[in-house]
């Protein structure tokens, strides 16, 4: 090959040079008339990290057909047909607010009803002509077949009775537990691993299907829980009762039995669709007021001020259990009217939830999450529980007679304890009627006594607890010789001793239970009496 500018001979390249396609620049638009793939709306979701927004009212924000997603109490709710109730993605952390927006737009997180399969090249395959059967609660597997794990038979059941098939909760749960059965399903559990474990997003939809998995083999299923959902245990059982239809059996700190019931099976367990991912949180109305309600904007900023010198009563630790932190938020309210509590190392979405939560339950006024602490007020219309003997406040370095607000000062006359009052618990309070029931102890009706009467007093609650406490079988010498000895029987004895209420531990029981071990002054005690009597005469 010659070129005809320079004369030069050039060879020919070995391959040819290939014709691409031209580039999606220069291509033609596609004719508009043509129909366009439909894709699945799920492929269309903005990204997590997108702007999207989008104020929604309560009632109904999306339909097809008889799915909807609505907009209620329990914030956002999807309702499918047949459903027993309106699935949420948490049923435990919802707060009480309304949401005003949404961060994606309404889709159901379940999968659709029909799905077309796409075509692969290949025919589907034939279904299998091996028949497996379902599992069956009341009729499970040998337990020594080879390959089967360790499956529980349903019950407990007296001896003669057996398992029923049952459709309601009550048929299901059966005949209330006893304590030795409780006691024998416990046990097994308790340093066992295999739980559930309850995060900050609480109780969720999918763990309902978990639950069912753990009862396929066990009658209880243990539930460990921690974090933000601590602070209000009383909704996380009522939620797990209401929404698995088991039985809390035992309850200790964060950690939860819940019983499946005496005629459980698993084959006819309610069946609830998955969801396939996390919707996005709903926008909720903001926890922190610039004026919070009952505060003028410059009473707010001074007790702003006062909060970032005062102490907090306790510090929250990441993945604690906070059971005590309702109660311990009231007490403090009883001598100061701000409180603040230490979340640093907590994740800024999970102290804001714990102060939706303590805002709720206390009840208090949210003032700040300045430096991960929460900043509580107690409001105007807080009442002390302490009516008729309220607490003294106590004034800290930070909490000076200057800073006190004068609206929240205490009276003299309010501070003032009541003698008469005294709260008690109602094993003290049964410990008090034994001991006046066998005269170890009496009831003074005379307060303003004399240091010589109550020595009187004291002197005869001796003599008459010593009688009623030695009348036992008592060993007579004859007054002759002194070899003739009698065991005579005391017809009084007191017969109160034996039965002992079965409330009580051991550990609380008194030594009124133990029989006699021998005769008058034959103690130990007795003989360290007589010595110090002969050295004080």
């Amino acid at each position: 090959m010659t070129d005809s500018s320079t004369g030069t001979f050039r060879p020919s390249p070995p391959i040819p040079i290939p014709k691409y396609s031209p580039s999606r620049r220069n291509r033609n638009h596609t004719d508009p008339t043509q129909p366009k793939p439909q894709s699945n709306p799920a492929l269309k979701l903005p990204h997590r990290n997108t702007r999207y927004y989008k104020p929604v009212k309560e009632g109904v924000i999306s339909s097809d057909g008889e799915r909807t997603i609505l907009i209620g109490d329990s914030g956002v709710s999807y309702q499918l047909p047949g459903a027993p109730f309106e699935f949420q993605f948490s049923y435990s952390e919802t707060p009480k607010a309304k949401p005003v927006g949404i961060r994606e737009p309404a889709f159901m997180p379940f999968a659709p009803p029909t799905m077309p399969r796409p075509w692969t090249g290949k025919a589907p395959l034939k279904k299998s002509k091996k028949k497996i059967p379902l599992f069956d609660s009341f009729n499970p597997p040998p337990a020594g077949k080879s390959g089967v794990k360790y499956v529980e038979m349903p019950g407990p059941f007296p001896f003669g009775r057996y398992p029923k098939e049952s459709m309601t909760r009550d048929e299901i749960l059966g005949e209330p537990l006893k304590r030795w059965e409780k006691g024998m399903l416990i046990k097994p559990h308790m340093h066992d691993n295999r739980q559930v474990n309850l995060g900050r997003d609480g109780f969720t939809h999918n763990m309902l299907e978990l639950i069912h998995s753990h009862w396929k083999r066990r009658r209880v299923c243990k539930v460990r829980c921690k974090g933000v959902p601590t602070v209000d245990m009383d909704n996380v059982c009522r939620v797990l009762e209401e929404k698995t239809g088991g039985k809390i059996i035992h309850r200790v700190g964060g950690v939860v039995y819940l019983f499946r019931g005496r005629n459980y099976n698993y084959r006819t367990r309610p069946q609830y669709p998955l969801m396939l991912w996390k919707p996005a949180a709903p926008v909720y109305p903001k926890l922190i007021q610039e004026v919070p309600e009952g505060l003028t904007k410059d009473e707010a900023h001074m007790f702003r001020v006062k909060g970032k010198s005062l102490r907090p009563i306790c510090k929250l630790s990441k993945n604690g259990v906070y059971v005590s932190l309702v109660k311990d938020v009231r007490d403090a309210f009883e001598l100061s009217p701000l409180v603040k509590v230490d979340c640093s190392g907590l994740e800024r979405s999970d102290y804001k939830k714990i102060g939706a939560k303590l805002k709720e339950l206390v009840p208090c006024v949210l003032l700040s999450f300045d430096d991960e602490q929460i900043l509580m007020w107690r409001g105007r219309d807080w009442k002390s529980r302490f009516l008729e003997n309220p607490l003294t406040p106590i004034l800290s370095e930070t909490n000076i007679a200057g800073e006190v607000d004068p609206s929240e000062e205490i009276s003299k006359e309010q501070t003032v304890s009541v003698p008469s009052t005294v709260i008690s618990s109602p094993k003290m309070i049964s410990l008090w009627k034994r001991a006046l029931e066998s005269s170890k102890a009496v009831i003074l009706e005379e307060l303003d006594l004399d240091p010589d009467d109550l020595l009187k007093k004291v002197e005869e609650l001796e003599g008459t607890s010593q009688a009623a406490e030695h009348t036992y079988t008592a060993l007579v010498l004859s007054s002759s010789d002194g070899a003739a000895e009698d065991y005579v029987d005391d017809k009084d004895l007191s017969d109160g001793y034996s039965d002992i209420d079965d409330d009580f531990d051991d550990e609380c029981s008194d030594d009124e239970s133990l029989e006699p071990m021998g005769p008058v002054g034959s103690l130990p005690v007795d003989k360290i009496v007589r010595k110090l009597r002969e050295r004080l005469k």
